[in-house]
C-alpha cells in the first residue's frame, strides 16, 4: 500500500535552513537515511546509468558521486543495513534500507548538498532511484 501524499525525495533549501536552527553549530551529528527504492531507476533530468534498478542507481550513481564530492571530508558510514520488517509502523509502510552517516558538523553537510556539483551530479541519481526518503539529523544523548 502506498501513501503517495507522504512520499518525498526532495531536499529543499527551506528544510536545510530550518534544520540549521535545531542542529548544534560545529557539533558532529549522525544522519539517519530511510530509503525506499523504485523498482526501476527513472532518469528524467539528464543522462543516467542506463537500465537498472533504483537500488543500483542509488549505490552506483548517488553514493559513488556523493563520495567523490565529499572527498577529504571526515564523513563516516556508521551503518548500512537492509530493513527486514516494520514491527511498529503504519500498515503498508515499507523501507528497503537504512543508512547512518556521521558528519563532522551541519555546515559541512550543507556545503555538500547545496553545491552546484551536488545538484548536477548526485541529485539526479537520488531522484531517479528513490521512491521515498526520510533524512533525520540525530545526536547522541548524554
Amino acid at each position: 500500500m502506498k501513501h503517495a501524499s507522504n512520499h518525498t525525495t526532495n531536499l529543499t533549501r527551506e528544510s536545510l535552513a530550518a534544520a540549521a536552527l535545531a542542529i548544534p553549530e560545529g557539533e558532529p551529528f549522525v544522519m539517519l537515511n530511510l530509503l525506499r527504492y523504485k523498482e526501476h531507476a527513472e532518469y528524467r533530468d539528464g543522462p543516467g546509468l542506463g537500465p537498472c534498478t533504483g537500488r543500483e542507481a542509488y549505490h552506483r550513481g548517488y553514493v559513488a558521486t556523493f563520495t567523490k564530492l565529499a572527498e577529504g571530508i571526515p564523513i563516516q558510514i556508521e551503518w548500512l543495513g537492509a530493513v527486514l520488517a516494520g514491527l511498529v509502523a503504519p500498515a503498508g509502510e515499507r523501507w528497503d534500507e537504512l543508512v547512518l552517516v556521521r558528519y563532522p558538523d551541519y555546515a559541512t553537510f550543507r556545503r555538500i548538498v547545496e553545491s552546484d556539483r551536488y545538484e548536477a551530479e548526485a541529485a539526479p541519481h537520488r531522484r531517479a532511484s528513490l521512491d521515498d526518503w526520510r533524512l533525520l539529523a540525530t545526536t547522541k544523548l548524554g
